[in-house]
This record gives structure tokens, sequence and C-alpha cells, in this order.
């Protein structure tokens, strides 16, 4: 079993009063749903796409609580670990615990057709998403395709589903705010 836990490590830095950087934040996630071994969200950092950036604040960003895009007009970025699916669980089982873990983190509504995967969903943000450790599937409407550690996928306000194969795999992701065209 791997240990994620040990590789979640966020270093946050800033400009302190006499202009020197310094790191404010060296620590494990801000928040967290899920066990990182075992799979959920992993809350690193969240802040504005535009406006000026100001290295004197050194107020830690990260989100208090886990949701699952950032919030308008806001870059959002974390770890997320999934696992395999149980090979003898019923897909309506499955579904529903899907479910359940999309509510809980007030998202339910992204949700699209299970009958693909359970956990297809569909965001509006621009996604940068990089997969560190494990093996794992990402699964689209009509294709998917094999990534190992260090590939890269931009996921672009596309329903999609991550499934690990063989075991568990942790993801490294930047989600951009990005409303969708209608």
């Amino acid at each position: 079993m791997p240990n994620f836990h040990e590789s979640m490590r966020r270093i946050i830095t800033a400009d302190g009063t006499d202009g020197q950087s310094v790191i404010i934040v060296d620590g494990g996630p801000c928040a967290t749903f899920g066990e990182p071994d075992l799979g959920g969200l992993f809350e690193i950092w969240e802040d504005a796409v535009s406006g000026p950036l100001d290295p004197k604040d050194t107020k830690d960003l990260g989100n208090e609580t886990v949701k699952l895009g950032p919030r308008p007009g806001n870059f959002q970025v974390r770890w997320f670990v999934v696992q395999p699916l149980p090979p003898d669980a019923p897909r309506e089982t499955l579904n529903a615990v899907v479910r359940t873990t999309f509510e809980q983190v007030g998202a339910a509504e992204h949700l699209t057709d299970q009958t693909r995967h359970p956990a297809m969903h569909k965001t509006s943000t621009a996604d940068v998403i990089c997969l560190l450790a494990g093996k794992a599937k990402l699964i689209l409407d009509g294709a998917e395709t094999v990534l190992s550690p260090g590939q890269v996928v931009i996921q672009r306000g596309t329903s999609h589903a991550w499934e690990a194969i063989d075991e568990p795999a942790l993801f490294l992701a930047v989600l951009i705010d990005r409303p969708l065209e209608s």
C-alpha cells in the first residue's frame, strides 16, 4: 500500500516585512476529504485568477473546507487520490456511494451519466492534472486512456472520470474557473 500522506507537503512563500522571501506555510493539506492512502481530495491553495499578486500578503489562502472546484474567478490547487473500483461491488452500490460522496463536497449536480462510470462528472473548469504515482485511466464519454506517472491531462470542462489501476493513484490538479460556453 502506498504512503501518499508523506508526499503531501505544501510550502507557501511570501515576502517578510523586511522584503526578504520566507516560508509562511510548511505542512500538509489545509483541508481534507478522505484519507491520503485510501482516496479523497486534499486542498493546497486557492487564489484569484486575475488582479495584482501581493508577495507581502502572508495569509494562508488554502481552503478550510473541501469543495469540488474553485470559487468563481479563482484557481484551486489540490492533490487527489483514487482507488481501483472494487471488482465485486454491485454497480448500483458504487453509484450510490459516489452520489453520496459528491453530495458531501457540494457537487451532486456535477455528476453526469453514471452508466459509463460511477464517478462521471463535469465541471466548469479548465484543469491541469498530473499523475504523480500509480497507474490510472482517464475515462471520457467516447474514449479512455491509461496514464503513467509524470503524464499530464488538460481537462477542458468535459464529462470525465478517473480510475486507478491495480493500486491507489495520486494526482496533482490545478483547477481554473472558466464558465462553460452555452
